[in-house]
């Protein structure tokens, strides 16, 4: 029997200095600051606004900040998986290069991209490496530069994302403590309402697809909303379900912060009260950083969780093209 279990044992983060506020936006698009506010939560955020620098700017930094809290050798790190949307470039991989960079001179490295949920992916991936017993130490780093696929004219998209990046080290622990399930969903249905159409093998880049404005995030908001609001409070509930846990059991709800209407609606539908749910503001500092989202919950879940002496917390993420993912973690 293995009795190995994937516990996360440091954290760390990263976001750019440069802030756009609500009140900018204001000056940018047809948007106002409670119009903002009252849809998404979301009051400001963050932007890599330095020439030549992309995704793998805030994962080195983020992976940098866990390695110098928690004075880990990073020769010892046996793997990095890199969770992103906004790869450096298309083929050389962001995580490869991010390992080098920060002295994981042993480590294999790849790139995950599972949108949203990206990070939560890779936490079920990182700790299936654990488990096997064969790797010591997995590096997680969630990371996006969604400033550089996003199309400022468009009140739609440019209100939501921002940038930013979140790491974990995840090591074997043999009492039964650390991740302790997840549910995880995928739905290609939405795939025409959430995307980028070109610079893929379907529609290469091309003069046409930079003038139409092609390799921007498009976004359907009103179809989105609609399978995010249901797939994400749908999993979180189940994996109460699953493992007898009712609302009294959960201290802090980390949600995803693309919607507050899918965070109340998910909160509801647990039965939680509002002040469990996002404490400490959710992503109304960040946005929503795609893939550094799902690390954005994780790491604040923990912090949360040690700050408050509290054993659950549920993190929970949608993707808004069809699926959603939840986790619990226990403290230890």
């Amino acid at each position: 029997m293995n009795n190995i279990t994937a516990a996360i044992t440091a954290v760390g983060a990263y976001v750019p200095e440069f802030v756009l506020s609500n009140q900018v936006l204001e000056t940018m698009v047809d948007t106002n600051d409670e119009w903002i506010t009252t849809r998404t939560g979301i009051k400001e955020r963050r932007l890599l606004k330095e020439k030549g620098k992309g995704t793998s700017y805030l994962a080195i930094k983020a992976a940098q900040n866990l390695i110098e809290k928690s004075k880990i050798n990073p020769a010892e790190i046996d793997l990095v998986i890199m969770a992103t949307a906004t790869p450096d470039m298309p083929v050389a991989s962001t995580g490869v290069y991010v390992a080098t960079q920060i002295g994981a001179v042993n480590a294999f490295a790849f790139d995950l991209q599972a949108a949203c949920s990206s990070f939560l992916y890779g936490m079920s991936t990182a700790a299936a490496y654990i488990q096997s017993g064969r790797y010591k130490k997995v590096l997680l780093i969630g990371a996006d530069k969604m400033s550089s696929i996003i199309d400022y004219t468009d009140r739609a998209t440019c209100i939501i994302f921002g940038d930013g990046g979140g790491a974990v080290l995840f090591e074997p622990n043999h009492e039964g403590l650390g991740l302790q399930d997840e549910y995880l969903r995928s739905d290609g249905i939405g795939r025409e309402y959430l995307k980028i159409d070109a610079g893929g093998s379907i529609l290469p880049p091309s003069i046409e697809t930079v003038e139409n404005k092609q390799h921007f995030v498009f976004q359907d908001g009103k179809t989105v909303f609609k399978y995010a609001v249901s797939g994400m409070a749908d999993v979180s509930e189940k994996i109460m379900e699953r493992n007898n846990l009712t609302k009294d059991d959960i201290n802090w709800l980390l949600a995803h912060q693309a919607n507050k209407r899918i965070i109340d609606a998910t909160a509801h539908r647990m039965g939680l009260d509002e002040e469990k749910v996002n404490v400490n503001g959710g992503a109304v500092s960040l946005g929503h950083p795609l893939g550094c989202s799902g690390a954005r919950i994780i790491v604040t879940l923990i912090n949360v969780l040690k700050q408050n002496n509290a054993k659950y917390g549920a993190a929970g993420i949608c993707n808004g093209g069809g699926g959603a993912s939840a986790i619990v973690i226990e403290r230890m």
